[in-house]
């Protein structure tokens, strides 16, 4: 019996579990292409369907995983998650440090066989913050010269944003302000280059295996919608090919499933369950790494009764994250502020702290003494294991401490997705991971024009602190500036409910060489290179 299998059975769900796997590896054997590969084949779950794979539209972590290992941009991150040159060569600063120019590498193809172009950055950084993309991560560009004003409407002419093709291999970058971190920026999907022709060709069609062009380490081969993506090696690519013949990115939504099918062979690598996390710590193959990336609670602030500021502050003081880590058993840290422990910035004396006594004198202050009256609410959350665990234990700990009940709900993760961006709900659960290694990048999140800000809130003097957080050297001037805005998002507006910064717990096969992981996520996979004599 398989550690999946016995921790499940403490929990009564082993027949679920062991239902799951037999579909899937009836799914496995009835479906031709894949299975019947042979040479260097790399086995990954991902934990759902990609909503989609034009970069310019992608916003999470598993459209990410795969968009990471078909594409590359001007930088990339070495081992110590510095940007470095990748289809840039290299790039200098102006003396006043407001533009940038990148030189491209004369020998980057597509997976046609055309050659990556600036004008293919260009294209891509306009069509990311053209108005009618609605891109949620458009704001990621607004250091850039008139680029919120085109973002927005208040320009029409796309030519004045600062952003312009020199020639086919120099490309400008004109700031409205020195961004010190901005290479880093250009590691991230969303500024990947993009093919004017095959977008418009083919409209919302154009990321179809048959259609895409890519310039990484893999071209996707197959997309099987709610199963499977295949990528396989570029020959093209510049740093040369991949190991890896075949990439096989399985759909699968519950952890304890993907457990086993690591342990029955079918899987290189996974990602554990919290339940199976003890079982692990001491195993060979088991490796486990902070990661920069906070689990919060996102809250409405437009729709009642949390538009009421003491309300928010009750629900955040009413949590007693120490007992998070054993809950999910991850070496998950607990925190109350946002800005993440392992990067610049983080401070574990503000936020919200546990004071049971505190919130229930808030929640009074609001009108509803011990909970009296209080209105139904909903906390929403998508559908997967550890999510749950956490919906639970947070709605037992507003039933404790405030005498309130809440419902919860959960959805698929693109339904989700969708009603977050059209509807948000009351209460939501979130996460944020590293995009770059710069607290601009949590603290960005939040502000006004931020299309991945989902709590409908805004304050001046907080976007006023991130805008001149990217700005300033020293550090101890930015860190008050940290501090400050980190005080109004978690403590005065308390906005959002910051719970903890995850760890990542996964398991190896070592017949896997050259997979580094990384406090960002970052799945790369053009270095691996698997053993010819493998076990299961």
């Amino acid at each position: 019996m398989t550690i999946a299998q016995r921790t499940h059975n403490k929990a009564g769900r082993l027949p679920g579990t062991l239902l799951a796997v037999a579909i899937f590896l009836g799914f496995l054997a009835g479906c031709s292409g894949g299975e019947t590969r042979t040479g260097q084949i790399f086995r990954m779950p991902i934990g759902n369907e990609p909503p989609t794979l034009d970069w310019t539209l992608a916003t999470d972590s598993v459209s990410f995983n795969i968009l990471t290992n078909l594409m590359e941009g001007l930088t990339q991150y070495n081992a110590n998650l510095e940007a470095v040159p990748a289809v840039a060569e290299r790039w200098e600063f102006s003396k006043d440090g407001k533009t940038i120019t990148y030189y491209l590498r004369d020998d980057v193809l597509w997976s046609d066989g055309q050659p990556v172009t600036a004008e293919d950055f260009e294209y891509s950084w306009k069509r990311l913050l053209n108005p009618t993309t609605a891109a949620q991560y458009a704001y990621f560009l607004f250091d850039i010269e008139n680029a919120y004003e085109y973002n927005s409407g208040l320009i029409k002419d796309a030519s004045e944003v600062g952003v312009r093709a020199l020639s086919p291999r120099v490309l400008e970058v004109r700031l409205k302000k020195p961004v010190v971190y901005f290479p880093s920026i250009t590691t991230f999907m969303v500024t990947f280059p993009q093919r004017k022709d095959i977008v418009e060709k083919f409209g919302d069609h154009w990321t179809d295996p048959d259609k895409i062009v890519t310039n990484g380490p893999f071209k996707l081969a197959e997309w099987h919608h709610e199963y499977k993506l295949v990528l396989a090696a570029n020959e093209r690519f510049y740093e040369g090919r991949p190991a890896l013949d075949t990439v096989l990115a399985y759909v699968i939504k519950e952890r304890t499933t993907a457990l086993t099918l690591y342990e029955t062979g079918e899987l290189e690598i996974v990602e554990l369950p919290p339940v199976a996390i003890p079982h692990f710590r001491d195993h060979p193959e088991y490796s486990s790494l902070p990661q920069l990336r906070g689990y919060y609670y996102g809250i409405n602030v437009t729709k009642p009764p949390f538009d009421n500021t003491l309300v928010r502050r009750a629900f955040a003081h009413a949590i007693d994250r120490s007992r998070l880590p054993l809950l999910l058993k991850g070496g998950e840290l607990p925190t109350s502020s946002w800005i993440p422990k392992g990067m610049f910035g983080y401070n574990p004396n503000i936020g919200a702290k546990f004071n049971p006594e505190k919130a229930r004198s808030l929640l009074a202050e609001a009108g509803y003494a011990n909970g009296k009256d209080f209105p139904k609410i909903t906390a929403m959350y998508n559908t997967n294991d550890t999510n749950r665990l956490i919906a639970e234990f947070l709605q037992a700990q507003w039933k404790k401490y405030l005498k309130v009940s809440i419902e919860l709900e959960s959805q698929e993760w693109k339904v989700f997705l969708s009603r977050l961006q059209v509807d948000p709900p009351q209460v939501f659960r979130l996460g944020w991971g590293a995009d770059f290694p710069d607290p601009d990048n949590f603290m960005n999140l939040f502000i006004s024009t931020s299309g991945n800000n989902r709590l409908q809130w805004s304050n001046a003097r907080y976007d006023e602190l991130v805008a001149l957080g990217a700005t300033l050297h020293d550090p101890e001037e930015r860190l008050d500036v940290y501090n400050e805005a980190q005080r109004i998002l978690t403590e005065t507006d308390a906005a959002m409910i910051p719970l903890f910064v995850s760890t990542q717990n996964l398991l190896i096969k070592p017949h896997v060489n050259g997979l580094e992981i990384n406090s960002m996520e970052l799945m790369y996979l053009k270095k691996v290179r698997l053993n010819t004599e493998r076990g299961a």
